[in-house]
């Protein structure tokens, strides 16, 4: 699939992924296109993108793959590996990205691979997933994680998120369905991260030693950064801190 995207700035690649419910407005506040030729998509069933089944995550990133090599074809943006970056569900697709696709770089922003501890949470939820209760469940896990983000900020995000059941049930139907060793095994083929390909997670919710030493079995080479503002978005808490911090990165 062909995503509805935006194309701006110049120099090397860089690819922004969205959380999940959002779409790539969500990134306004960080401008990378000073260093950077920034592609911004709306994944598959969110924003201005076509809703079609699948949602698992490698089709969502053979989606960005494929977008990408329209717009070279195109001539509208550089033949080569790309940086990628994804917030949230978007830290998911851009880190199976790393593992399926020639990559520069990725970074991941706030959000964890080790899905356990998520599988159960959605589980113990799952009757309001599939029923009338969705938006709601949808609207609580959101207010609980936004933390330092200010309320101007807030009210913005909020303002873009869409929530569709079809599409988040599609897209969590391994925490929903597959048992914890399936789950196990798909996060390791999503994670497997070729140690050329450097690796950066910036969270401002701490996972805790136990993930942060997972994750470092996961992908040895990974560069692991908690910001000390607590917030599910800390690339919107300090938009120019994280700019500056993924041009050090990366170039």
């Amino acid at each position: 699939m062909i995503l509805a995207h935006d194309v701006s700035g110049s120099g090397p690649l860089l690819i922004l992924l969205h959380g999940i419910t959002e779409d790539r407005r969500s990134w306004d506040p960080v401008d990378l296109s000073d260093g950077f030729t920034v592609v911004r998509v709306d994944i598959r069933g969110h924003g201005e993108s076509d809703a079609a089944e699948p949602y698992d995550i490698p089709t969502l990133a053979t989606d960005i793959h494929d977008t990408v090599v329209h717009l070279v074809a195109g001539n509208a943006i550089p033949d080569e590996p790309p940086v990628v970056v994804g917030h949230s569900m978007g830290g998911i697709v851009a880190t199976a990205y790393g593992a399926l696709f020639p990559a520069r770089a990725v970074v991941n922003v706030d959000q964890p691979l080790h899905l356990a501890g998520m599988q159960q949470q959605v589980q113990q939820a799952e009757g309001m997933l599939r029923g009338e209760a969705f938006p709601l469940f949808i609207q609580g896990m959101f207010a609980q994680m936004v933390g330092a983000l200010d309320a101007d900020e807030v009210a913005r995000v909020d303002g873009i998120r869409s929530p569709r059941q079809d599409v988040v049930l599609g897209m969590w139907r391994p925490l929903l369905e597959d048992s914890p060793e399936q789950l196990s095994r798909l996060v390791s083929e999503l994670s497997a991260v070729s140690d050329d390909v450097p690796y950066l997670v910036v969270t401002g919710l701490d996972a805790g030693p136990e993930y942060a030493a997972w994750l470092q079995q996961q992908i040895p080479h990974t560069v692991y950064e908690v910001w000390e503002t607590p917030t599910h978005y800390p690339h919107l808490v300090d938009p120019e801190r994280f700019v500056a911090r993924v041009k050090e990165f990366v170039l």
